[in-house]
């Protein structure tokens, strides 16, 4: 779960096409390739909700428990619920960007996440024995020790277990655009990052493919990456600065 503040290894499915290209500039990221103040507000929102929740479940516990029963119990599906709303809202997708004199080389790829089976596993095991300990005090917290924790346990076996499932949750790209397939570049005033719209042509087709490159970086390496994208850009490029929409 830690590994999240470190750059990112391009993993072994993924090759270098112009590796024998000397690079002009090449970096690793982690970075939320989707509209972030949806998220964000999604995510506030569900915080909202869900202390109203643990707020419910503290004041309706039956009230010969004791205050410190019922807050950890409270606690518990605090935790958990934004612990998994914050997974679905604040993923991170894998990049890596090469620039050299032919063009911008890019990968893409997300990772089963590891971390998540950890989590649940690890939560599992403090939750139940959280219970079984305050059984000794309520035989009823048998009953949660059972539905709860057990049922984290199925969900660690599944996704475990599950091909489809890591499958699903794995992916792998590779893109590279020509310097003359660049046509326009935006630095972005919302995010850290630039949006870099290209053309290309379509294969068997007279018409032309277009789209956008999303150039992710951090914001103490913005102005090498800026100055570089600038000065191998063709002199028709335009390039402004301005919002931008990620629209992944």
């Amino acid at each position: 779960m830690f590994d999240l503040i470190k750059a990112p290894e391009l993993p072994p499915q993924l090759k270098w096409k112009y590796a024998n290209e000397p690079e002009l500039l090449m970096w690793t990221i982690r970075a939320r390739n989707y509209n972030t103040f949806v998220a964000n507000c999604m995510f506030a929102f569900m915080q909202l909700v869900i202390t109203g929740g643990a707020f419910i479940i503290f004041s309706n516990h039956s009230s010969s428990d004791s205050f410190t029963v019922r807050f950890l119990i409270a606690l518990g599906f605090h935790i958990f619920l934004s612990l998994t709303i914050l997974s679905m809202t604040h993923q991170r997708m894998n990049f890596a960007y090469r620039i050299t004199q032919s063009g911008v080389e890019y990968c893409e790829w997300k990772d089963f996440p590891k971390w998540a089976l950890k989590t649940i596993k690890w939560t599992a095991g403090i939750t139940a024995v959280i219970l079984i300990f305050m059984a000794t005090i309520d035989p009823s917290f048998l009953l949660g020790a059972l539905i709860g924790p057990g049922g984290m346990g199925l969900t660690y076996l599944a996704m475990a277990n599950s091909k489809s499932y890591q499958a699903m949750h794995t992916e792998y790209h590779h893109h590279f655009l020509h310097w003359s397939e660049l046509t326009k570049l935006i630095i972005a005033t919302n995010r850290v990052m630039a949006e870099v719209r290209y053309s290309v042509p379509k294969v068997g087709s007279p018409y032309m493919t277009t789209g956008s490159l999303y150039v992710f970086f951090k914001r103490q390496e913005k102005d090498q990456v800026v100055t570089t994208l600038k000065k191998h850009l063709l002199p028709s490029t335009p390039s402004v600065t301005g919002k931008v929409d990620v629209l992944n």
